[in-house]
């Protein structure tokens, strides 16, 4: 295909018998495409190279089989010391992206695996995308999620090629696309399998058809409609995000209203706008957020370790998520119930969750046909991966673990998901206690990224090492922690709900509890989020809670519990649920409500964090804020309860942890440790 190839650190371009110039991103000593500072000036320097070869077209494509380009290098963005270096990047990003859009000839990226924000914003200024059909496969501008919007152009393209209503609310939430959908808005110009991804973009520069808009698009785009257009967008944004907490969006939005009409005043405020966030405080937390979720895809792990069976025993909601979550990832999986009832449910479960995930009927039979209800346990002996998911009973978790021990093989992974048991007393029994491991899914398993991975003192490193593998297999983020109450999530949280419990019994309404927690920052308030869980499940979670023995029972909550009012699930709790929604009575407006509820929640988990890592149930600050920002949604733009501790002034947050102490009975006791975090 090839005749002389230039081979540059980052880069290599090729000239075929067609006059075509392919040009390969094969990013030096990382595992994964991202645009450096280094690698755009190299792209830079091969512009003119390309264009003395005066080819027929432009192919860009990946050297790496996992992606396209997952974005800018976001690691740079954290040694930006000024908003005026950082708008000198910007530029310059434009500049190379205006360079390749403005090219004499046809331009094209082929995109295969990843293709995220920097990396589509590259392939916008090409004259055509085309997207590899596969369900790994991401096409997106997530910027806002950094706490930013795009910066290179992308903006301003992505309105062009699809109009303003298609094209904000992607922009606004930062929202990932398969091959498909991509196709379908008309961001690629076509979804193709694999083996025809090469032929599909010689076919398509060989037609020249350009994507043309709709006149409907168009319309939005005109002066007399941004303003329409943009306030009701802004309507909607408002209803999901705090433009307090998170600014990128509404900025992004006013961009487009201002200046949405003029390409090249919309391209120098896009550099300005962006320049002033990612020095914004929010900006640099989410940028560290991030940056957690990649240390815990880093941690050590046994990369030898392939399972391909797995066993889920229960199939309950919890057991069946976990099973179905696992085949969805491309797993053999058995799972296995004493009732036929409950397995048809929870295949039945399963094919909805196929069906939302893959789309093509083809897909959703393939997984299907590898997800096998097993009552009698027939696949145990065969399983890699051996998950216990049943009820949270110790008696029964022991009996199941004495009895599966016999037929299991000396290489298959043990594991439980208890969300409270310590492992020592589950595993009290077997001949090998040092075996069995914890696997911490949390629910809904399907959106909740993180689990946690459970050890104890004699529990063997190499188990350890092959759960960590298992959880980055299946896509999830692993956090190692150490078996006690709890473990580290449930330990930290328990504390904040028993407070917005006691706070209910106080005669606080639960409706200003929730509020104020979300006002911190919580993706919900606690007394919603007990309702969802399940106040049995608080209740038998907490009674494993032994770390703190004020915690006793709220007695308005005992009564709900005795009146079958569990949550949700019933239909009742703190809240009244219709059609799976909450009815939240307003405040009476004469009701007083303390100024301090927020300080009394949000403490709690301060504490408790505290704790343990004086105990270290995890090794370190940067895990713990990991884990409660994957595990229960802690304000991402705070960058987690130990950073928001070290934002604060340690000695007024004790100060004010003392004076609660005092005027609420003595509920906090802050440790002597906390001090020297």
């Amino acid at each position: 295909m090839t005749s002389e190839m230039k081979k540059f650190a980052h880069w290599n371009f090729s000239l075929d018998k067609d006059n075509y110039c392919w040009l390969t991103i094969d990013v030096a000593e990382k595992s994964t495409n991202v645009l450096t500072r280094e690698v755009l000036d190299e792209l830079r320097e091969i512009i003119p190279v390309i264009e003395q070869q005066k080819p027929q077209a432009l192919l860009f494509q990946s050297g790496k089989a996992n992606g396209f380009i997952a974005g800018a290098d976001i690691s740079s963005f954290t040694t930006i010391t000024s908003q005026e270096e950082a708008l000198h990047l910007i530029r310059q990003g434009q500049d190379i992206f205006t360079m390749i859009e403005n090219f004499p000839f046809a331009t094209i990226s082929l995109i295969n695996g990843f293709c995220l924000g920097g990396g589509l914003e590259l392939a916008l200024a090409c004259d055509y995308r085309i997207a590899v059909d596969e369900p790994k496969t991401k096409i997106g501008l997530p910027e806002v999620k950094l706490g930013i919007h795009p910066g290179f152009g992308g903006t301003v393209r992505l309105i062009q090629l699809i109009g303003a209503p298609a094209a904000l609310p992607l922009l606004l939430s930062g929202k990932i696309l398969a091959a498909r959908q991509a196709a379908k808005l008309g961001i690629v110009t076509h979804a193709v399998p694999p083996r025809l991804l090469r032929s599909a973009a010689r076919k398509t520069l060989a037609k020249g058809q350009k994507h043309t808009r709709k006149i409907l698009p168009k319309l939005a785009d005109a002066a007399l409609a941004r303003p329409l257009v943009a306030a009701l967008a802004r309507k909607k944004l408002k209803q999901k995000v705090n433009q307090t907490h998170y600014p990128a969006p509404f900025a992004l939005l006013d961009l487009w209203e201002k200046y949405g009409g003029s390409p090249t005043t919309m391209m120098e405020q896009e550099a300005q706008s962006v320049s002033k966030l990612i020095r914004t405080p929010t900006a640099q937390n989410l940028i560290r957020v991030f940056q957690l979720q990649e240390k815990l895809k880093a941690l050590p792990a046994d990369t030898t370790f392939a399972p391909r069976h797995v066993h889920v025993i229960g199939a309950g909601v919890m057991g069946g998520d976990i099973a179905a979550w696992c085949a969805l990832q491309g797993f053999t999986v058995s799972i296995q119930d004493n009732s036929h009832t409950i397995l048809a449910k929870t295949v039945q479960r399963a094919a909805a969750l196929f069906q939302q995930k893959l789309r093509a009927p083809h897909l959703v039979k393939a997984v299907l046909d590898r997800f096998i209800p097993d009552i009698n346990g027939a696949c145990i002996p065969k399983a890699d991966v051996i998950i216990e998911a049943i009820f949270e009973d110790v008696n029964a978790k022991k009996e199941l673990f004495v009895a599966l021990e016999p037929q299991i093989r000396p290489d298959t992974l043990l594991a439980t998901n208890t969300s409270s048991i310590p492992l020592e007393t589950l595993a009290a029994d077997l001949n090998n206690p040092e075996r069995l491991v914890g696997l911490h899914f949390f629910n809904p398993v399907a959106k909740m990224m993180l689990v946690e991975v459970v050890s104890t003192s004699y529990v063997e490193e190499t188990d350890v090492l092959k759960a960590i593998s298992f959880t980055k297999k299946i896509g999830k983020l692993p956090l190692p922690v150490h078996s006690s109450p709890g473990f580290l999530i449930n330990r930290i949280l328990m504390p904040y709900l028993h407070e917005a419990a006691q706070l209910e019994a106080e005669g606080v309404p639960p409706l200003a509890i929730d509020q104020a927690a979300e006002q911190f920052g919580m993706p919900v308030g606690p007394i919603e989020l007990m309702d969802l869980v399940g106040l049995d499940i608080c209740q038998s979670v907490a009674e494993f809670m032994t770390v703190d023995p004020t915690m006793k029972m709220p007695e308005n909550l005992q009564k709900l519990l005795d009146q079958g009012r569990l949550g949700k699930k019933s239909g009742a709790g703190y809240y009244t649920y219709k059609k799976g929604k909450p009815d939240k009575p307003s405040i009476d407006k004469k009701t007083s409500l303390p100024g301090d509820i927020a300080d009394r929640l949000i403490l709690r988990l301060v504490n408790e964090s505290v704790a343990c890592l004086r105990e270290k149930v995890v090794a370190d600050g940067d895990l713990l804020d990991a884990g409660m920002i994957f595990g229960t949604g802690f304000a991402p733009f705070r960058g987690g309860v130990v950073h928001y501790m070290h934002d604060q002034s340690p000695a007024a947050l004790l100060s004010k942890m003392q004076q609660l102490a005092t005027q609420y009975g003595g509920r906090f006791t802050p440790d002597k440790g906390w001090q020297t975090i």
